[in-house]
């Protein structure tokens, strides 16, 4: 059976314990091999139990309604803005966590994806990659560089960026 209080400090000495019909009983140090420190620990586990229950409940299931009640301006003037800071920072916001979370996976394979298709093109290819969107240089001092054109070099990099975007999937 779930619980949703810590046992007082005063009532730590011994152990309330209630299994899956409700029944209780008490465990008491000295009795089975049970020892202060057993009673300790049990307590222990059930405080960290209770306080994520909380935590979880604190942080998602209350304020996300009210994040949702205050932005459509459902919520009453007099807790606007000041009830949590849940509430005031869209940061905290477990929706908005979440789709973080979405984003930093999709560019992490994204970023997968362009490594695999860099591996395609020839050396000469890579570097005229690196020069350009690395190093951030224009066609214009590629081009002087490598003793061409501006024109080739925009070809190049059309035939470059045509090859990543084949080998992208």
């Amino acid at each position: 059976m779930e619980r949703n209080l810590k046992t007082s400090k005063k009532k730590r000495g011994t152990y309330a314990y209630y299994n899956v019909d409700g029944k209780g009983m008490e465990i008491f140090p000295g009795e089975n091999e049970v020892t202060e420190v057993h009673i300790k620990l049990l307590h222990e586990m059930d405080d960290e139990t209770v306080d994520e229950k909380r935590r979880y409940y604190y942080m998602v299931v209350d304020h996300i309604e009210e994040y949702y009640q205050e932005k459509e301006g459902k919520c009453e003037e007099k807790y606007l803005g000041f009830k949590s800071k849940y509430l005031i920072d869209n940061e905290m916001n477990p929706e908005v966590l979440y789709m973080k979370n979405e984003e930093e996976n999709e560019k992490r394979e994204m970023l997968n994806q362009l490594r695999l298709a860099m591996k395609t093109l020839l050396p000469e290819q890579r570097n005229l990659f690196i020069k350009k969107y690395v190093e951030n240089r224009s066609n214009t001092d590629i081009a002087r560089e490598e003793g061409v054109s501006e024109s080739a070099i925009r070809g190049r990099l059309k035939r470059i960026e045509e090859r990543i975007l084949k080998n992208f999937k």
